[in-house]
């Protein structure tokens, strides 16, 4: 979460219809819903396409050619709130784009931009003014064991709020369904419903004794705030869109918190031990939630990979694949601002639809097959063999040498001179990944 709001683009998770009941898993996707009505047909089933691009767009204001480049490229963009104007010329450009508005649930923000001449500005990255909170209602700034205000280690004049408090929840919620609503944005995109403030502060909040209780009093405040705001937006027509943090820790935290809109993963495809183990989404229940909600269609999943090497960029856009559903969006993020709008070559890869559903193999290994190509994903610490179908060549620069097994020497008893040559091998590195597609 960088000091600027958000502006990035991401696609539209309208919920299906409410009857849905009966889910089928085939082929990667999943059933549609019919209606109670007999004489109502049946919608048909969501494809399971391979990853939607989306614009994370938080850093700089965007240009005229911004907006030109995301209504091409991009199904769902989120915006700073002072953007709306951006968000309208992109429906003017797009009209089947997702636009949401950024806002932050966990602070208030007092940075130039945020306040202006001693007041709040028109819009704001939070649900509630700095100057506002602080003229009429100081008790919602959070505070230590030493009765200080907490600001946030790393981001300048970002204050802790007491989001468990449910005056804070009942003003920040009206304030920003109002503010959605008369502006006209798809939804918000809730920043900062994390697992613990060790990220952000060493603090131990006010009537707690340690930061596991300092983590479960926020943890349990956001838990009710989401379902206040997601209530309050979904009766509005509009998306919420929570960036829920750590939720590998905490077995069934994405599914809830996903469930009026859809979520974001900001660390999708992250190495664990410094870089030197496996992928970090595949760790406890994460993936599995994942991939049910892919599945469903219903909702979105906004997932951003910080790449900084080919491997990085190969291992998120392929892992998101193996997500692939009708509303699974993916980007990679080569800044720590999301100043720029961002794209890899292997979007542009022409993987299709899924076939099936994506499969681990004996050794950790997990794939799946497109249409058009293949993928796979080694989640572990250690470099592992896949055999990837015949005739589909790598999307990019391969990640490894390919390899052939050693020919069996022959005797009178051998296979004869015709037999087929053995399959093409490739070695995937630890926490690496192949997309491969055919050829062109």
């Amino acid at each position: 979460m960088p000091k600027a709001a958000l502006r990035r683009d991401h696609p539209t998770a309208t919920r299906l219809f409410a009857g849905c009941a009966a889910l089928v898993l085939a082929a990667g996707c999943v059933a549609g819903c019919t209606s109670s009505s007999a004489d109502e047909v049946s919608a048909p089933p969501p494809k399971p396409l391979a990853p939607c691009a989306w614009w994370y767009g938080i850093g700089q204001p965007p240009t005229a050619a911004d907006l030109e480049l995301a209504a091409r490229r991009y199904d769902v963009v989120v915006l700073n709130a002072d953007q709306a104007p951006a968000m309208r010329k992109l429906r003017e450009l797009n009209p089947r784009i997702k636009v949401l508005v950024y806002k932050d649930l966990s602070s208030t923000r007092n940075y130039a931009g945020a306040v202006n001449g001693g007041e709040d500005a028109e819009f704001l990255p939070s649900g509630i003014g700095y100057v506002a909170a602080q003229r009429a209602h100081p008790e919602w700034f959070a505070t230590d064991t030493r009765g200080s205000r907490i600001e946030w280690r790393g981001y300048p004049k970002h204050w802790q709020m007491t989001v468990w408090d449910a005056a804070y929840q009942q003003a920040w919620k009206s304030a920003v369904v109002t503010e959605v609503t008369r502006e006209g944005w798809d939804g918000i995109l809730a920043d900062n419903d994390f697992n613990s403030l060790s990220h952000y502060s060493s603090a131990i909040l006010t009537g707690t004794a340690t930061a596991a209780e300092t983590d479960r009093k926020l943890r349990d405040g956001l838990d009710a705030f989401l379902s206040l705001v997601g209530d309050a937006l979904q009766k509005a027509g509009k998306l919420f869109v929570p960036n829920v943090s750590e939720t590998h820790l905490l077995p069934g935290r994405w599914t809830a918190h996903s469930r009026f809109g859809g979520a974001m993963e900001e660390n999708f495809g992250f190495r664990e031990n410094g870089g030197s183990g496996g992928l970090l989404t595949f760790r406890g229940n994460e993936f599995q939630e994942l991939r049910a909600q892919a599945a469903l269609g219903e909702s979105l999943l906004l997932l951003v990979t910080r790449t900084r090497s080919a491997q990085q960029d190969r291992a998120g856009y392929a892992s998101a694949a193996l997500l692939a559903g009708p509303r699974t969006c993916w980007t990679p993020a080569t800044t720590d601002d999301y100043r720029d709008p961002e794209w890899s070559k292997l979007q542009g890869s022409g993987l299709g639809e899924a076939v099936d559903a994506a499969g681990r193999q004996p050794n950790g290994v997990w794939t799946r097959t497109f249409t058009s190509g293949w993928v796979a994903v080694n989640p572990t610490s250690t470099t592992q063999i896949v055999t990837p179908p015949e005739g589909l060549v790598p999307a990019g620069s391969p990640p490894t040498r390919p390899t052939t097994p050693a020919p069996i020497t022959s005797s009178a008893s051998s296979a004869p001179p015709s037999s087929p040559p053995p399959p093409v091998t490739i070695e995937l590195a630890a926490a690496d990944a192949v997309v491969m597609v055919k050829p062109k």
